[in-house]
């Protein structure tokens, strides 16, 4: 199994889990370490480790030709870099995709996508209506808009050309190794920091949260069960909740109730997600563990309380950076 990104957030998250669940497949992980991507996040990993752009054609094809699945994670993810600067999203996330596609293409190897809901656009606060596979895309952002891009990119390789690949859209994901630049480990490293922690406009926004671990659970029954050129929506089901009330549950749980503070809003800040995820219920026999956003968050505060060498150099700069933009 070739991952890419797979030592960014999800995608470390990932390696482990198939090595645990697993225990027989060689795993080799191709990862640019950019701000995002740590090779802590892969200790105690037996995978072998690339380091290396997925947009290097040469590099590529010689780590494709020995696999037998690519599980793809790497990509540009935050919305605010995309807002500032979108040419990195353009270029890992369409060009690389594309040279992994042709790759695939060419040594015969099947492809799992990993992509967003955030392809969809958004969703009215309060409708009851969620993403279905069939939603129309409509992209908000550079970032977004590159993800859609990738998604069509992966289906027109499959009719096209006949390669086996299937597709899942995620939802907002939290948990270990996420970056503090996001929006919950973020709040729970100011808190354990000592700062304020901080919430975009008036914190109305809801997403489909979901634990990591779950996520990637689902990853692996599509790989191991999915049908080939087939797209899954992956999503908790959990009942909607905005952001304001996840700040002021951390709040509650580090034991600061009610002690954040307001700051400038996303431009472009969509309203609300929700994911239908029915199909890969009913398909592939998956569920979520993590159904109540309280345990998940306990057990994702203990993380970082934990593991505070890992996140505290970064967090300086981090905060610079939000500070700068009046956030």
């Amino acid at each position: 199994m070739l991952v890419t990104g797979g030592a960014g957030f999800i995608g470390a998250n990932f390696v482990h889990l198939v090595e645990k669940q697993w225990p027989d497949c060689e795993v080799t992980v191709i990862d640019k370490l950019t701000y995002a991507g740590n090779r802590a996040n892969l200790a105690g990993c037996r995978a072998k480790f690339v380091e290396g752009d997925i947009t290097d054609t040469a590099l590529v094809d010689s780590l494709v030709k020995d696999t037998d699945v690519i599980v793809h994670f790497a990509a540009e993810s935050h919305n605010d870099n995309s807002l500032h600067d979108p040419s990195p999203f353009i270029t890992t996330n369409i060009m690389g995709t594309f040279v992994l596609l042709e790759a695939a293409r060419k040594h015969s190897v099947y492809l799992h996508h990993v992509s967003t809901d955030e392809v969809f656009g958004d969703l009215e606060i309060g409708a009851p209506t969620k993403f279905t596979e069939s939603t129309a895309y409509a992209p908000s952002s550079p970032y977004s808009a590159s993800k859609a891009s990738s998604d069509h990119l992966v289906r027109a390789w499959a009719r096209s050309f006949g390669l086996q690949v299937t597709v899942s859209n995620c939802s907002n994901n939290y948990g270990p190794y996420q970056h503090i630049e996001k929006f919950i480990p973020r709040q729970i490293t100011n808190i354990l920091s000592g700062r304020t922690p901080k919430l975009y406009g008036t914190g109305e926004q809801v997403r489909d949260w979901i634990h990591v671990e779950d996520h990637n659970l689902a990853v692996l029954e599509i790989l191991a069960r999915g049908r080939f050129g087939e797209t899954y929506n992956i999503g908790a089901d959990q009942k909607d909740i905005n952001n304001r009330e996840v700040i002021e549950l951390i709040c509650e749980l580090m034991d600061i109730p009610g002690q954040y503070e307001l700051v400038a809003d996303r431009p472009g800040h969509d309203q609300r997600y929700a994911m239908d995820a029915s199909k890969l219920r009913k398909e592939l026999g998956w569920r979520p563990r993590y159904t109540d956003l309280r345990a998940g968050l306990i057990d994702t505060i203990a993380w970082y309380r934990e593991n505070t060498a890992w996140w505290q150099d970064a967090k300086e700069k981090v905060e610079s950076t939000y500070a700068a933009q009046g956030q």
